[in-house]
């Protein structure tokens, strides 16, 4: 690609002041927030009494959680080995008592508002703040997150979970899975039970939304237990086990094998029932806004997920700037392919057919093969632009069978104990492949994106477990806003020289973030209809994904925005003494921190630059 087609590429891709000005301006500040000293002069010493009972505060909201101390594997010993045998409750009582400990929480953090924190400290209690107060906030609608769910409803979870994040290392991890095995039926129960209550109260899923779920279900349920993925799995991971004798391995499987003919088979068949029993009672209305109270449902989801007071009206219209923008820039760049016939998405298409794999055979694990040979390649092109880099390996993989029908792409953390590297998950149905978008894609999953932020957290040590770990966190605004900023740094790059359909791709991704904004606030708020999302190119599974997930598809886009804007605002203010490497290890370094924390961050490292 020419450099002067390049620079114009990248000019057109900068954020519009106003954007700018309307995201600032709806930042929710963290109450009780306090900014970090702007210099070493002013630090004071850590306050050792809020570290106690910060560390002991976390830990103990971890034990609430089993399967989040075994995905971060947080203890050791025997109190790791413990929780490594339990499945998260799903009952009132286990909801109740979450509450009641998030609302402790927050009083003790008002009782530290006035205590010599140091810059860290702050930090810390803002993010836990904020976590705390999304937890309570958003209970009273918890069951408009339909229990469920095709994208992440207990019936996919659970499995997912027992066959992709409980370890398999040794003989006692074969022990616990079969203990946590054992209580897979009994939180089946209490999903079913808590689906049930949300029906009474006329909380129940489009009817679209019903049959992907029963088709997980009767999915499961079709082969024999023997023939389940709880127990293939099991007999595909402990054949090279070294510590687990043949017989002991027998004995496991079959052990396995009853439990899920004996419990787990007969709770879906339950679930099985209650779907079939609520189906007749569904529509085909695909909005938030069916609901009784579904409004305020809303509302709520977008301040949690951009962490800001911003409207659905005005998320609605900044979309529409974004995609007219987008738009605009893509037209030029398609027509120089010679494609100039049609709208933008038909011509996007055209120009993929193009690219799609040819020959003989299943293309996928050459597809697979190509998205780590792209992850690769830009783990050599982040070296200049980033002094941080995770020590975590990260590697490719399909979505497993269970739920690549309707899952998106996305990506699961490394083991901290180094057992499990990062993962950017593909789902790869067929039988066409979105090939042009492949590169913006592993960069967002993985290399710059996801893999870079969250594996970097993980292994930080200068910031609390807690928050490395990403036990209280800033949200998705942070996260998903980092990885679309990844994207749109490779674009500025130039890492797309010499690859028009690569950029093309890129700017469809980017495209297709500005339209989620346009149909998430379409469906929940103006009416929108499943088929009209779909039209609007957001595709079937991405659009039943906003449907049962509302307002979290606006994340991406906020956050992007609000992160380019902060990084305009040092340059504009730094000149000379601004370092882009430097920048990103600054919101790296950081971990997850809400944008209102994030934004105090910059300001005070900017201070603090022009001071050096």
């Amino acid at each position: 690609m020419p450099a002067s087609r390049l620079r114009a590429a990248v000019a057109a891709l900068f954020l519009p002041a106003a954007f700018a000005t309307t995201i600032a301006a709806a930042v929710v500040p963290s109450a009780h927030a306090a900014t970090p000293a702007p210099s070493a002069k002013a630090a004071v010493a850590p306050y050792k009494a809020f570290d106690q009972w910060a560390d002991k505060f976390a830990e103990d909201w971890v034990r609430l959680n089993p399967q989040l101390a075994t995905s971060t594997q947080y203890f050791s010993g025997a109190e790791q080995a413990r929780l490594d045998r339990e499945l998260t409750p799903l009952s009132p009582a286990y909801r109740k008592k979450v509450q009641d400990m998030a609302r402790a929480g927050l009083k003790r953090l008002d009782g530290f508002a006035a205590s010599p924190l140091d810059a860290t400290q702050k930090i810390s209690a803002a993010v836990m703040r904020w976590s705390l107060q999304n937890v309570i906030a958003n209970e009273p609608f918890e069951d408009y997150n339909w229990v469920f769910s095709q994208f992440s409803g207990v019936q996919v979870s659970l499995v997912n979970y027992m066959t992709n994040t409980h370890p398999l290392r040794n003989a006692q991890d074969v022990d616990s899975y079969l203990a946590r095995l054992d209580q897979v039926g009994t939180r089946m129960d209490e999903a079913l039970a808590r689906g049930k209550g949300a029906a009474a109260k006329g909380l129940i899923p489009p009817r679209f939304i019903l049959e992907r779920a029963q088709f997980q279900v009767d999915h499961f349920l079709k082969p024999a237990a023997a023939e389940n993925v709880l127990v293939t799995s099991l007999t595909e991971k402990t054949a090279t086990m070294k510590d687990l004798t043949p017989q002991a391995r027998q004995a496991a499987i079959a052990r396995a094998t009853r439990i899920v003919e004996q419990k787990v088979r007969p709770a879906y068949t339950r679930v099985q029932a209650h779907l079939a029993e609520i189906h007749p009672k569904t529509g085909d209305v695909a909005g938030i806004s069916r609901l009784p109270g579904g409004d305020k449902a809303y509302a709520r989801a977008l301040e949690n997920f951009t962490s800001t007071k911003l409207t659905a009206e005005q998320i609605h219209n900044i979309g529409l700037r974004e995609v007219a923008r987008i738009e605009a820039e893509m037209d030029k760049h398609l027509r120089a392919q010679g494609l100039s016939e049609g709208g933008i998405e038909e011509r996007m298409k055209q120009l993929d057919a193009r690219f799609q794999p040819k020959g003989e055979g299943d293309p996928r694990p050459a597809i697979i093969a190509s998205y780590n040979e792209m992850v690769r390649d830009a783990e050599r092109r982040s070296a200049s632009l980033f002094n941080l880099k995770p020590r975590a390996p990260v590697d490719v993989r399909r979505v497993p069978p269970l739920t690549e029908p309707s899952a998106a792409a996305h990506y699961t953390m490394p083991a901290p104990d180094g057992s499990r590297p990062g993962i950017f998950w593909v789902p790869l149905r067929g039988p066409t492949f979105d090939m042009i978008r492949m590169r913006s894609l592993a960069y967002h999953e993985a290399v710059p994106g996801h893999h870079f932020q969250l594996a970097i957290q993980q292994e930080q040590t200068g910031i609390p477990k807690f928050r490395s770990q990403r036990i209280f966190s800033g949200g998705s605004a942070h996260s998903e806003g980092w990885a679309l900023y990844t994207e749109r740094l490779a674009v500025e790059q130039g890492w797309y020289e010499g690859d028009v359909p690569g950029l093309l791709g890129a700017l469809g991704s980017e495209l297709f973030r500005a339209r989620r904004l346009v149909a998430d606030t379409g469906i929940h708020t103006k009416g929108w209809t499943r088929q009209q999302a779909i039209d609007y190119g957001m595709g079937v599974q991405e659009t039943e994904r906003y449907i049962v997930w509302p307002g979290q598809a606006n994340a991406y886009m906020i956050g992007m925005l609000r992160i380019l804007e902060l990084r305009q605002k040092a340059q504009a203010e730094l000149g000379d003494k601004y370092s882009l490497p430097a920048f990103h290890d600054l919101v790296l370094g950081a971990g997850s921190v809400p944008l209102d924390v994030l934004g105090e961050l910059v300001d005070n490292w900017i201070a603090q630059q022009k001071k050096a």
